[in-house]
C-alpha cells in the first residue's frame, strides 16, 4: 500500500490562488485578490437569483432543488424528516475534464 500514494496532493489555498494569478497575470497580489473576490461576489449573487454561470472551457456552477425526504436521526435511530432545499452544483465543461485526466 505505502507504493500506491508516495505522497498525498497538496491543496491550493486561496492565498497559493491569488499569488499564482498575480504571477500569472503582472497584477500585484491585492489587485489579484480583489478580482477573485469581486468574481465569488458575482458567482454567488447570480446563484442567489437561480442564475446558472458557465465559464467556457471551464464549466457551469449551478443551483439544483434537492426534495425533503426521511431520513434518520443518528443519536438515537429515530425516523425524522429532512428538509429540502437549495444546493450549488459544479459540472465541469469537456475540456476541463481532458485536462485534468
Amino acid at each position: 500500500m505505502s507504493g500506491l500514494l508516495a505522497s498525498a496532493p497538496v491543496q491550493m489555498s486561496r492565498v497559493d490562488l491569488v499569488t499564482a494569478m498575480a504571477a500569472s497575470s503582472g497584477w500585484t497580489k491585492a489587485g489579484a485578490d480583489r478580482a477573485l473576490r469581486a468574481f465569488l461576489a458575482s458567482v454567488r449573487t447570480s446563484l442567489k437569483r437561480g442564475q446558472p454561470v458557465t465559464l467556457v472551457g471551464f464549466g457551469t456552477f449551478s443551483v439544483t432543488r434537492r426534495k425533503p425526504w426521511k431520513g434518520k436521526n443518528p443519536r438515537t435511530g429515530q425516523p425524522m424528516h429532512v428538509a429540502g432545499g437549495r444546493t450549488p452544483r459544479f459540472k465541469p465543461s469537456k475540456e476541463l475534464k481532458r485536462a485534468v485526466r
